[in-house]
């Protein structure tokens, strides 16, 4: 059994962590248990998924993605002035 490093502990808890207090919305699971995704309420996104190294050797991966914010459109608005004929 591997023991897994101290610094992939503590941001798995911090990402788990930040759920506490929150209402889930969906949860889905691929069919071979390598990925599970926890949607909350709030746009969050939990990613739980099992990663397998150069060697073969399966880890544990969560990621915590945040809903992009609101952006203002990137395209610039022209008006075109219509001339009376």
């Amino acid at each position: 059994m591997t023991i897994a490093p101290v610094q992939d502990l503590r941001r798995i808890a911090e990402a788990v962590g930040q759920l506490h207090g929150r209402t889930v919305e969906d949860v889905e699971i691929r069919s071979d248990c390598r990925l599970l995704r926890i949607t909350l309420t709030e746009g969050r996104i939990l990613l739980v998924s099992v990663i397998f190294d150069e060697l073969g050797k399966p880890r544990l991966d969560v990621d915590l993605l945040r809903a992009p914010e609101e952006a203002p459109p990137r395209q610039l608005e022209v008006p075109f002035d219509v001339l009376p004929e």
